[in-house]
């Protein structure tokens, strides 16, 4: 510190807040939003302090300070939670004859509302889903008001709630589905998750496609900048956490008591640094830390590449390719595809 100016002594301190900011982020995965909720909202902003740190690590690099040792100490710790934000390569095996594809995709009800000013996004989503033409569809936030068809899939199970506007999920599969059913969530939730046992070649798989507990706020940055909506917004979100984690904990009870090889997917509504994240992943593997390149942005959220949606496998399936759709811009998430095999 001694030999420092007074702006780079001014500059390391910041840096040691931050520092110190991020370690506590990375406790936060093992407490229950129910006894910090506040502090659960935290989770979502630890991929910005991982960037700052980042930029400590050059400002203090290209000075040959030795105070560039604490942003790269914090970043070494935190090399799980890089890999959760960024990968740097993803993979793609060669097709094999065992191989199935899976999309999971919230169409937020096929732009029932026109949050989208266009007509044609049910008819885009429709085309897209018939380009990829995967063996197992789950759409959250499905809408039975749409007339579109998904005439591929033989198989299916949809489970909607509300009285005018019906809402909810739905499994299709180009396979036989011979054991479905749904997990009701408590508090009179209109989020829900469904599951479908399905005979993938001579394997059964059970299929989990969830949406869990929403925020309720508008992806605006500004709006949540501002200081009356940002308070609200606190309250929100700390509320949507401690619900997420009571569902999130019946989804691995009811995990638990599956004996086949499970895929979960949907809309968790949470950061891959959450503690509902870490429940209901649970031991499986995340297809985009397995397979993915790049952020993998999986919500339309200004300035930055929020992941909330999620591929969770067995470890008896191999992930062979995953890819987030982040360029086709027809709901507020984006598409996931993912190409998968269930080892022998």
């Amino acid at each position: 510190m001694k030999n420092l100016s007074w702006f780079n002594k001014v500059v390391f301190c910041i840096n040691v807040i931050v520092a110190i900011i991020t370690l506590v982020g990375y406790f936060l995965p093992f407490l229950a939003p129910k006894l910090f909720p506040v502090l659960s909202v935290f989770t979502l902003f630890l991929p910005g302090l991982l960037i700052v740190n980042l930029i400590f690590v050059f400002y203090w690099g290209i000075q040959f300070k030795k105070q560039v040792w604490l942003a790269i100490v914090i970043l070494l710790l935190g090399i799980t939670f890089i890999n959760k934000f960024y990968k740097f390569s993803g993979k793609a095996t060669a097709g094999e004859g065992g191989d199935f594809t899976l999309m999971s995709y919230n169409v937020r009800l096929f732009n029932l509302f026109k949050w989208i000013e266009s007509d044609s996004i049910p008819e885009n989503i429709k085309e897209f889903i018939d380009l990829h033409d995967p063996d197992v569809l789950c759409l959250q936030e499905f809408s039975k008001n749409t007339s579109l068809k998904f005439n591929q899939y033989p198989y299916r199970y949809i489970v909607s709630h509300g009285n005018k506007i019906k809402t909810g999920q739905a499994i299709f599969s180009k396979y036989r589905i011979i054991d479905k059913g749904e997990i009701r969530l408590p508090n009179n939730s209109n989020n829900n998750v469904v599951f479908a046992d399905i005979l993938v070649k001579n394997d059964t798989v059970r299929v989990y496609s969830i949406h869990l507990q929403s925020f309720s706020i508008k992806p605006d940055i500004h709006e949540m900048m501002d200081e009356k909506s940002s308070k609200r917004n606190l309250d929100r979100m700390s509320k949507a956490f401690a619900e997420q984690q009571l569902q999130s904990e019946l989804v691995r009870s009811h995990m638990n008591d599956a004996n086949h090889p499970k895929i979960i997917c949907g809309d968790m509504n949470n950061s891959a640094y959450s503690y509902v994240y870490r429940n209901v992943k649970g031991d499986l593997k995340d297809a985009f830390i397995e397979a993915g390149h790049g952020f993998g942005k999986t919500f339309d959220f200004d300035y930055f590449p929020m992941r909330i949606d999620y591929v969770f496998v067995d470890n008896r399936i191999e992930v062979k390719e995953f890819k987030t759709y982040s360029e086709f811009y027809n709901s507020d998430h984006f598409p996931l595809v993912t190409r998968l095999k269930v080892s022998e």
